[in-house]
Formats: C-alpha cells, sequence, structure tokens
C-alpha cells in the first residue's frame, strides 16, 4: 500500500491505440491510480432504453491488467444530450428565469424526478456491472456539483423542504419575518424561489429578504446532496464497502460541505487556487477538507500538474511548484495525490488544460519528469503517512450559514467578505506554525486549548455555551467585527452586539462605522500600530481589558480590541479589520500564554505540519514557499525519502519530511 498517485483518465477521447502509449508512460511516471468514467453518461446509456457498457468494459479491463487501481465514477457529471431533447424539464431555469437547453455541464436541475431516476439508475447499473472488481478503490459520483436551479420543480421542493423545516406557516412567517413589507404567507403555494424576478435586486446577493435567500440557499445545497445520497444508495445495492466519495472544491460557496460531510465515505477535493501566490489559501482549504470527516485524511482528487485552462490568464507552475503543493496537500492530510489530467483532450474548453502527458505524448518534458519524480518519492514514502491525522489544540471555525447570511445582508458592508476575513486570521495561525483544525461550529471543542471564529455573525443552537467552556477552563476564544449577529434564521438578537456572546467578550457594541477601502483609521496596540479599514465598531468595555485602541476619527482613543478574563481563561474581541501584521500580532499574544507557538515560526516562509500515523509514529513536514534558501536548526529525526539525517538548510520550493525521534 501506499498513498495513491494518478488522476482523471478518459481514454474514450481518443483512439485506442493510444492507450498502450499512455501505460507505458504510466509505468515511467509511478502512476497507480486511475479516475475513470466521470463523463461518460452519454457512452454508458446512447438513449432512453438503451444501455451500452463496451467502453467503459475495455477502459476498466485495461486498468486492471495494467495493475492500476480504479477510482470509477459514475459518470454522471453531466447528462447527455437525447435526456434534455427527451424531458426538457431536466435543464436548469436560472437566476433571472431562464429556461436553459442542453449544453455545457452543471445544468441538471436537482429536483427533477426524471433527472433522479434516470442518474440513479446509470449509476446502478455501473455499480452492478463493475461491484467486486479488486481493482476498484473507490467510487466516484457526479462531478464537482455546484450552481443552483430556479424552476417550477425547485420551487415545488423549496416548499416541501419548508414544511419539512418549519411545519406551518406560523412559523415560517416568523422565522422569514414576513411582517415586513406585508410579505405574511397564508399559502404554501404563495412562496416563490427568492430570485431576480421576486426578491432579489442588483444580483443574487441584494435581497430584500435574506431569511428567505438563506433558507433557499440551504434548501438548493441539501437537494443536491439528495442526488449524491440517491447514487450513492444505488451503489451500495451492489457493492456494501467501497468507499464512495465525490469531489468538492474547497472554498466554494454555493454548497453547504459540513452538512454533506456524514454522507461521504471520505471528503476529496480539487485544488485549483486562483493563482500562484497563495500558500497560505491552500493550507486553508486543505484544513478545511480534512475538518469535514472529524480530522480523517481526504483525497487530493485531482490539481494541474502544470496550468488550468478555465481562467483569463492561466499562469504555469514553477518548476519544483507541482511537488511542493502536492506534499502541502499530504503535510495537511492527503492520503491520495490525483491530477487532472492524465492526457491532455484534443478538443473543447479544456484541451489547453495541464496534462501529465501532452498532445505529443513525450516523456521528456518538464512536467512529465517533475510528475515522474515525485511519483518516486510517494514510492519511496510507502503507506507510513496513510491514514495519520493532525495532532491539534487549536480550532479555527468556519461556517456556511454565517458566510451566506454576511454576504447577503444589507449592511454594515458590502466590502467585507467572509473569506477575507477567515483567511486573515488563518494566514495568522499558519504564518506562526500551528498545527491546526479547521471545524464546524457543531464540532466538539472540549480538545481544543485556543478556538478562533472569524466573522462568526450567526449564532446556533449552544454555540455560545460551548464557546464559553472553552475560556472557563482556561482556554482562550477570539472573534471578530460582525460576530453574535443574528440567529439561524437571520434575525437580530433582542440584545447588546455581539448577542450570546456579550458575556464570554465583556463588551457592547452600540455603534459601528462601515467606510470604502479607501479609508484607514489605525489601530495602536501596545507600541505599535496597525491599519484597520471596512468596518469600525465602536466597542464599550463591560469588564473586558482594553488592549488596542483606534487612533483617529470621533472615537479615536477608544476599543478596538479587547480581552476579558472568563473563568480560568478569556475571550478576545476584534472589533475592526486589521492588516494581516494586525491579525498575526493579536493571534501571537493568545497563543503565547499557551505554549502554542510552532517551533519553526521564525523562519520566513517556511511552512511546518504534523501528522501522527496510527502507530504513532510523528511526521514534520518543512515546506519552503520563499524565493531564498532557508537555514534550519538541527531537527532529531531521520529524513524519511532518503533515511538520511535532516538537512540543515530549505531551498526555495523544497520539501524537507521528518520522522520525529
Amino acid at each position: 500500500m501506499k498513498i495513491p498517485y494518478g488522476g482523471d483518465y478518459n481514454p474514450e477521447q481518443w483512439p485506442a491505440e493510444v492507450w498502450d502509449e499512455d501505460y507505458r508512460l504510466f509505468d515511467a511516471a509511478h502512476v497507480d491510480t486511475l479516475t475513470v468514467g466521470v463523463f461518460t453518461w452519454g457512452l454508458t446509456q446512447p438513449s432512453h432504453d438503451e444501455y451500452d457498457f463496451s467502453v467503459l468494459d475495455r477502459i476498466i479491463a485495461k486498468a486492471e491488467h495494467g495493475g492500476r487501481r480504479i477510482c470509477l465514477a459514475t459518470g454522471t457529471g453531466a447528462h447527455p444530450a437525447w435526456l434534455a431533447a427527451e424531458h426538457p424539464e431536466v435543464t436548469r431555469v436560472d437566476f433571472e428565469g431562464r429556461r436553459h437547453r442542453f449544453g455545457q455541464r452543471h445544468n441538471s436541475c436537482p429536483s427533477s424526478p426524471v433527472y433522479r431516476r434516470l442518474s440513479t439508475e446509470v449509476a446502478r447499473r455501473i455499480a452492478q456491472r463493475y461491484a467486486g472488481n479488486p481493482a476498484i478503490i473507490a467510487w466516484h459520483v457526479g462531478n464537482e456539483y455546484g450552481g443552483a436551479c430556479y424552476c417550477p420543480l425547485c420551487a415545488d421542493g423549496f416548499r416541501d423542504w419548508l414544511r419539512e423545516r418549519y411545519s406551518s406557516l406560523e412559523r415560517l412567517n416568523e422565522a422569514w419575518y414576513t411582517r415586513f413589507w406585508s410579505h405574511t404567507f397564508t399559502d404554501w403555494a404563495q412562496v416563490e424561489p427568492p430570485s431576480a424576478l421576486t426578491e432579489h435586486w442588483r444580483g443574487p446577493d441584494h435581497t430584500a429578504f435574506q431569511s428567505i435567500t438563506l433558507d433557499y440557499l440551504r434548501f438548493m445545497s441539501d437537494a443536491m446532496l439528495a442526488n449524491f445520497r440517491d447514487e450513492k444508495a444505488a451503489i451500495r445495492s451492489a457493492d456494501p464497502s467501497t468507499p464512495v466519495t465525490t469531489n468538492f472544491m474547497g472554498l466554494y460557496r454555493p454548497i453547504d460541505y459540513h452538512r454533506w460531510a456524514e454522507h461521504l465515505d471520505f471528503a476529496s477535493w480539487d485544488n485549483y487556487p486562483p493563482d500562484d501566490q497563495s500558500p497560505a489559501r491552500m493550507a486553508l482549504a486543505h484544513d478545511l477538507m480534512r475538518g469535514l470527516k472529524d480530522g480523517a485524511p481526504f483525497w487530493l482528487m485531482e490539481q494541474t500538474p502544470s496550468v488550468t485552462a478555465c481562467r483569463d490568464v492561466n499562469p504555469l507552475k514553477r518548476p519544483g511548484v507541482m511537488r511542493l503543493w502536492s506534499w502541502q496537500a499530504v503535510a495537511h492530510g492527503a492520503d491520495a495525490v490525483l491530477f487532472f489530467q492524465m492526457r491532455a483532450g484534443r478538443g473543447a474548453s479544456e484541451k489547453y488544460h495541464g496534462a501529465v502527458i501532452g498532445h505529443s505524448g513525450r516523456s521528456d518534458t518538464r512536467v512529465f519528469r517533475e510528475v515522474a519524480a515525485l511519483g518516486a518519492e510517494l514510492e519511496a514514502l510507502g503507506p507510513v503517512t496513510l491514514g495519520a491525522r493532525t495532532p491539534a489544540k487549536v480550532a479555527l471555525l468556519f461556517d456556511w450559514d454565517s458566510w451566506w447570511a454576511l454576504e447577503i445582508s444589507d449592511g454594515p458592508s458590502r466590502l467585507v467578505r467572509y473569506l477575507d476575513v477567515v483567511t486573515t486570521y488563518h494566514k495568522a495561525l499558519w504564518t506562526l506554525g500551528v498545527d491546526l483544525d479547521v471545524a464546524p461550529v457543531t464540532a466538539p471543542l472540549t480538545d481544543y486549548d485556543v478556538v478562533v471564529a472569524p466573522a462568526l455573525h450567526m449564532i446556533k443552537g449552544d454555540l455560545a455555551d460551548r464557546l464559553s467552556a472553552v475560556a472557563a477552563r482556561g482556554g482562550s476564544v477570539v472573534t471578530t467585527f460582525l460576530s453574535g449577529r443574528v440567529d439561524e434564521n437571520d434575525n437580530a438578537f433582542l440584545t447588546d452586539v455581539p448577542g450570546p456572546l456579550a458575556p464570554l467578550m465583556g463588551v457592547r457594541v452600540d455603534e459601528w462605522d462601515a467606510r470604502d477601502n479607501l479609508y484607514v483609521n489605525p489601530v495602536s496596540i501596545n507600541s505599535s500600530t496597525y491599519p484597520a479599514q471596512l468596518v469600525f465598531e465602536l466597542v464599550i468595555p463591560q469588564g473586558a481589558e482594553v488592549i488596542g485602541t483606534y487612533t483617529g476619527d470621533f472615537y479615536a482613543g477608544t476599543a478596538a480590541i479587547t480581552r476579558n478574563t472568563y473563568g480560568k481563561g478569556h475571550a478576545w474581541y476584534v472589533g475592526t479589520a486589521l492588516d494581516q501584521a494586525g491579525v498575526t500580532s493579536v493571534i501571537r499574544s493568545v497563543l503565547a500564554p499557551h505554549d502554542l507557538l510552532g517551533s519553526f515560526a521564525a523562519l520566513p516562509d517556511v511552512e511546518t505540519a504534523t501528522r501522527v500515523a496510527p502507530d504513532g509514529s510523528r511526521f514534520l513536514f518543512l515546506l519552503n514557499h520563499g524565493p531564498s534558501t532557508v537555514d534550519l536548526p538541527a531537527i532529531n529525526g531521520v529524513n524519511v525519502l532518503t533515511r538520511a539525517a535532516p538537512a540543515t538548510a530549505l531551498d526555495p520550493n523544497d520539501v524537507l519530511i521528518v520522522e520525529l525521534s
């Protein structure tokens, strides 16, 4: 056993005589795992009453005979043309109310009975045909679920979802605050999906009734989850044990992955960062994916070996970066390293997307040589990190409901973006070398010494009590501006801001000032000053100690950052959007009393992460994301890849993996 290595392979797109050459190159690159059949619905079901598995049979047989492990997809990532022609209702209606015709992908209405029945049936037939094949190590349902539909079928589905959630119109009207603007509903049929034709103005984030839009976001995520569960159940009817997954997209707003997590046997995701300068952002996404299954390892299902092809500009991964980012995934919990794509397609929108094997089929390209070298390293690593977990004493809370509610709110500021706030706090922890979990707000918090909850806009259930318990037993809790504002229905608490968090934080906020992104009001912390922007809450201590103050405007000298003693611990409140250096300074002060600052935090651009294997072996990963060689202190252990003593310096884009003594 070893970390699966390979990726998406689509041999149905080129002549069969090319396949032998592919496998020769797979051998050279140490590729042992292939994801096949992701977009084969049109091949396996060419018409309503006809199934043809001949091509998929040959693909699977070739992989099996070639000694490859297989991640077999159900092929339902895009529906076939005949389905849309025979049943136009399977295509989506968009936010502006336009019925789409056949084309693209992600164009299937999740509420369509015909779509659900036929997608489930093709998954069932594939599972019945190939279940029991020892080469199949995982099932892959759909592909990158996302988007939304506003058709009449979804309107009916939404009403059913609301009946189950609220039971009565009285409860729905109360939750949605419908006495505002004469919106009281007296019949379920009066409820419409919130769209450009109903509640919205100026786009999807501008809505007259945030509660309605919030519930529709929840419903649409659940509707697509129902599609996944349909297909998984069909697979389980033939194969009761092989794990089933689907590929998530990391920091993706439309789907609440926490609501999906329990239904996946393992999490997997596709890493396509927005640029090539964001290692901390990728670390956040990896940590989020690991946190979906309570810290269990995930699969890196897709990444490009070189370039993407879906953006206006597509930077090439510099020499060594593919290796660096692949090991970063492993450092944060990946138990598989896979690519899209194994061979470049000849046509359509992804023909210029990076591939292990280019159109010419050469093995002497830089990209292929780097892929082969990484494959050799993964073979040298062997099974030692499989199943390893991260020993975290710090949790960063991540909440899709807060994300949605904050960004559809009419105030205080539409310039505040949830991910910007979260990534700033995660990057501070990442920079300081902290091993951390990115956890849902429902996660148990008893094992953490520090809990960081940036932009915790919505407070649900007993969350405030559980955060208070962290501080009461001696831990530290950090939250920020725009936290504790609304309940699960997006209605404001009839109490001082920050709502249920106020007793823990020891503050109240009566006023807040929102400005454009050119306005700066610096915050003074001890002898240093840090820029702050966007939102400035006028924090009034109610027992909390003032740690930082505003330096400008009429509220100069008033509290911006506070620390409240609560039980044996502390609660920190940051009332404004500090810059990265400011946030890092605050987080450093939070971590220091708990002795949680990383041992290598002083090294510029060096990322560290620890994994602990099931047998107790500890592995330290060091990754140099910077432009210069970095000198390392002595590390007691063995370089896992060379079995020699650890190096004393780390070159740019280089990686060191040490089994600690």
